[in-house]
């Protein structure tokens, strides 16, 4: 059953209060993700290369028209120490976060925690110069 035929069969917010135990093939690359091992009733990202569909704008609801690949761009830590991963639509740019799940790959996890510490948002051999743009007397050194 394709995700429209879902839409259509469960009324408004079913997804909210009803476990999803369907499996689905990964368009991004194309392995088969089964719900069994996310330690979730909610398996809303593949386990292997954490890509997800945009298909809901509220959690559960699944009214978002886009359809678009979820990309995962960081993770982070919830206030109740929980770990997430966020996602980013490559067609509109919209924003989610999902839980980690169980079976979730941890070397795709730790990449893409570490992206921002090995690939900074500034030339890195500029750290100085911008320490002293900001206030800072621009030395490494104590």
């Amino acid at each position: 059953m394709n995700r429209d035929n879902k839409r259509k069969k469960y009324e408004k917010g079913y997804y909210k209060t009803h476990a999803c135990n369907d499996s689905f093939t990964c368009r991004y690359c194309g392995r088969l993700v089964v719900s069994a091992g996310a330690g979730s009733d909610h398996r809303n990202h593949c386990p292997n290369c954490l890509h997800s569909m945009h298909v809901d704008n509220e959690p559960g609801d699944r009214e978002a028209d886009c359809g678009g690949i979820m990309e995962p761009i960081s993770t982070w830590i919830r206030k109740n120490g929980e770990c997430a991963i966020i996602h980013r639509c490559k067609i509109c740019g919209a924003l989610s976060s999902n839980r980690i799940a169980a079976d979730d790959n941890p070397m795709k996890l730790m990449s893409i925690a570490m992206k921002p510490l090995t690939n900074p948002p500034f030339p890195i051999e500029r750290l100085e110069e911008m320490t002293a743009l900001m206030g800072g007397d621009g030395t490494m050194s104590k």
